[in-house]
């Protein structure tokens, strides 16, 4: 009996320790729940506090003057002309087209540049004077980008042309454009004169829309002089295709760059030589070596259409009723009439006879008679008894248009058109200008700029006399009639 009740009593403690034991767990499991919710409830505010949070403004952020920048950051941009580069301390400088003001900018590795298209270039495919589109950032001075402008256009190895610098227009081809302040003239990537330009130059412009702003020398010019031409003088030479003059005393040519074969004729006589004429140096030639045998003459019999044409020989008018007699060589022939257009032309004589047809064409209803630069050299009239002065600088070698006039302070017959003027000095760079000579009955003052001496010439400065030149009668310009590339 008493171990059947230790038995149940046991049980009993057994079952009590079990509720106990799940009211335990319960708790646990309800503290765990109550935990939560409270957390939960804490991270969720009251709907005033809702409103209040929504009616908050941002905080205020202080101006610390630093700015995180990366490799396309940028607050500036441009459309400007490339005008100088410094590879020692990695910059650019460019020419603002609108205020006309220089900057200049850094750059490294992080600069990106593009042709046109968006296509990769590096920097040396870049020339001084083209024209780009920049980013940068103005805060630090630093180019982010450079690409050349796809709203710029331009023309390579032009060779017809005219400039004209009193109306600051150039024309190429039939297209009229404008010579601004902004424009920059090169000879290579060297910053040039305007008056630098030689109509025998080969040039390179760039620009937007009517405006060009960049007129660069591809091809330039240099200069010939005869040694030794005493037998030749008033004979003729020609240098390659680009010329044809009559020799004088001590003459000076200004011919383009390049390797040509020159002809030298007088009296039947002379021969051919090979010539190199790089750019803005001076080359001779002697011709010493040619001889001129016993003059021969042919007989040449020119038709004439139409019939009252007249017809000039080496300048002189000429009798074309029967053939005429002509020393074996060069010649030259101007053919004239009212209401045709002029030829001038060129006829080397070699044998006992020949003919020679001239033909002119009429000139169309309201057209004028033009003169060809050509015909302008040799026909020109002189304007009365009028000349031009050249003053400054002095004690310079003056050329016009390859013919000798003196040393300078000096003076020649005014002559209506275009001339070329070159000066000449031993230990100085020689130099040429295109002048454009008016009709005005006056006497016309020309001055130019100081010479430059050539590299290890020493001058004293002392002795260099500065004028001023007189721009209202003479007009620069250059002009070139030679097919366009």
């Amino acid at each position: 009996m008493t171990q059947k009740k230790n038995g149940e009593k046991e049980k009993r403690e057994i079952e009590k320790s079990g509720i106990r034991n799940k009211i335990k767990n319960a708790g646990a499991v309800f503290a765990a729940i109550m935990t939560i919710v409270s957390a939960t409830a804490c991270g969720l505010p009251f709907q005033d506090d809702l409103s209040s949070a929504e009616d908050a403004q941002p905080p205020e952020r202080a101006d610390t003057g630093f700015v995180l920048t990366g490799p396309d950051s940028f607050d500036s941009a441009d459309t400007a002309i490339l005008t100088g580069r410094d590879e020692k301390e990695n910059t650019l400088t460019f020419l603002n087209l609108d205020l006309g003001r220089r900057y200049t900018l850094s750059v490294n590795g992080t600069t990106r540049l593009y042709d046109k298209y968006g296509n990769g270039l590096s920097m040396e495919q870049f020339r001084i004077g083209d024209i780009v589109d920049v980013t940068f950032l103005k805060s630090q001075k630093h180019l982010t980008t450079m690409q050349l402008s796809a709203s710029a256009w331009s023309y390579t190895d032009v060779s017809r042309y005219e400039l004209n610098v009193a109306r600051s227009q150039v024309t190429i081809g039939e297209n009229i454009y404008e010579l601004t302040e902004n424009t920059q003239y090169l000879s290579g990537d060297k910053a040039i004169e305007i008056m630098d330009l030689n109509p025998s130059d080969v040039l390179s412009f760039q620009g937007i829309d009517t405006d060009v702003l960049t007129v660069r020398v591809d091809k330039g010019h240099g200069y010939l002089r005869l040694v030794n031409d005493e037998n030749f003088v008033g004979g003729w030479i020609e240098i390659g295709q680009t010329q044809i003059q009559k020799i004088t005393e001590d003459m000076l040519l200004t011919v383009p760059e390049g390797s040509y074969e020159v002809n030298i004729s007088n009296k039947g006589g002379g021969g051919v030589k090979t010539v190199v004429i790089n750019r803005n140096e001076e080359t001779c030639l002697d011709i010493g070596d040619l001889e001129i045998p016993e003059p021969q003459y042919g007989m040449v019999l020119f038709s004439l259409n139409p019939s009252d044409t007249k017809l000039y020989i080496d300048g002189e008018p000429a009798d074309t009723s029967e053939p005429v007699s002509l020393e074996y060589g060069l010649h030259q022939l101007i053919a004239k009439a009212d209401g045709y257009h002029s030829i001038t032309q060129y006829i080397r004589v070699g044998q006992a006879s020949a003919g020679i047809d001239i033909v002119l064409d009429a000139l169309e209803e309201g057209e004028t008679e033009s003169t060809s630069s050509s015909e302008t050299t040799s026909t020109q009239t002189a304007t009365g008894y009028y000349k031009i002065y050249v003053d400054a600088p002095e004690n310079v070698e003056i050329y016009l248009d390859g013919n000798y006039i003196g040393i300078s302070p000096c003076s020649f017959k005014k002559t209506a058109g275009s001339h070329t003027i070159t000066l000449r000095k031993t230990g100085y760079v020689t130099r040429s200008y295109t002048v454009q000579i008016d009709e005005e009955e006056k006497d016309l003052t020309l001055s130019f700029a100081d010479m430059v001496p050539t590299e290890g010439t020493v001058v004293n400065t002392t002795s260099a006399n500065t004028s001023s030149a007189n721009t209202s009668s003479a007009n620069t310009s250059s002009s070139n009639t030679s097919s366009q590339e």
